[in-house]
């Protein structure tokens, strides 16, 4: 296998459904062993792509690759896709529907059931085993859903939405476990509306929107592309009018100001001194994912974003 050969290239994509362009001109690469963010908001064209790539579309026109390849049944083994909308069998036990699936991807009965009750007693769903999969919580089955993903140690992984509706604490058991895949050499692509896992996990970003890439690139590329610099603030008082800034989140005893290109940071903090304001925190900031993502998609978009239940496009 050639290792400078990307995991997933998409050149020139189109997609159309009859009078309605969904996908103009898209061309990006996934590199080997990268966590890639695959961004955008609800209609902006994520879940076309997705399905094109796994051939469940047809493309108008364009190349879309796994492995130098177009999609098709003999990467089943080597892929984990864990898509939006989550399908496990409702009326079976947990350990059942993780093995069936486990002997799917070529593991034998025992390796299937060896990993899922590891995997079960890691997720705090030990005691779960026998349980018929349409008694669990929502959160319980998206775990499920997770664990049949990675259990054949997938060297692809695609997760579209991967921890939608989680609490902090298993979304970051849930971000620990997906690491662990990217540092046993996996690659990963996530479709996340969760700015702070892309700025945690992701090596290169691309923001589609309209069908088309507004960003692509690093975190850092992208932020240097849409410019601007952010200070957190810590203080107490009143913040004075200037020019110099503009507040964009403000909190009590906490605020973020936006400054602009030719504002030095140094002289800011003086000024904000010499107006009275006790200052208890002071740090100088790229601009956040999640500002970048409202200016792209609009606060609206934002909003929105972490529901994305029947997006088709």
């Amino acid at each position: 296998m050639d290792e400078a050969q990307p995991s997933i290239h998409v050149q020139d994509f189109h997609m159309h459904f009859g009078q309605k362009r969904v996908i103009e001109g898209l061309s990006f690469d996934v590199a080997r062993g990268e966590t890639f963010g695959f961004l955008g908001s609800n209609g902006s064209g994520k879940t076309t792509t997705i399905r094109a790539l796994l051939g469940i579309y047809r493309p108008t026109s364009g190349i879309l690759e796994i492995n130098g390849k177009v999609f098709n049944d003999d990467f089943g083994a080597r892929l984990g896709y864990l898509p939006e909308e989550r399908g496990l069998y409702k009326k079976e036990s947990v350990l059942d529907v993780m093995t069936y699936f486990g002997r799917l991807k070529g593991l034998s009965r025992q390796g299937a059931q060896n990993f899922s009750r590891e995997y079960l007693d890691r997720v705090d769903l030990a005691d779960k085993a026998t349980v018929r999969v349409d008694k669990l919580s929502g959160g319980e089955q998206q775990k499920i859903q997770l664990g049949v993903t990675i259990m054949n140690e997938p060297e692809l992984l695609i997760l579209d939405e991967p921890t939608k509706g989680f609490d902090p604490v298993n979304r970051r058991l849930l971000m620990d476990i997906i690491e662990e895949r990217k540092d046993a050499g996996a690659t990963v692509m996530m479709i996340t509306h969760q700015m702070e896992e892309v700025e945690r996990l992701c090596d290169r970003i691309i923001l589609l929107k309209d069908g088309r890439a507004e960003a692509y690139g690093t975190i850092d590329e992208v932020q240097n592309q849409f410019g601007g610099r952010t200070i957190r603030l810590k203080y107490s008082g009143s913040l004075p009018s200037s020019p110099n800034y503009t507040v964009t989140l403000r909190e009590t005893n906490y605020a973020e100001l936006s400054l602009g290109d030719a504002v030095d940071e140094a002289d800011l903090l003086k000024e904000l001194v010499l107006a009275g304001v006790i200052v208890r925190g002071f740090v100088a900031a790229k601009r956040s994912m999640d500002d970048i993502f409202m200016q792209v998609y609009g606060e609206a978009a934002a909003a929105n974003a972490p529901s994305t239940a029947g997006e088709v496009v």
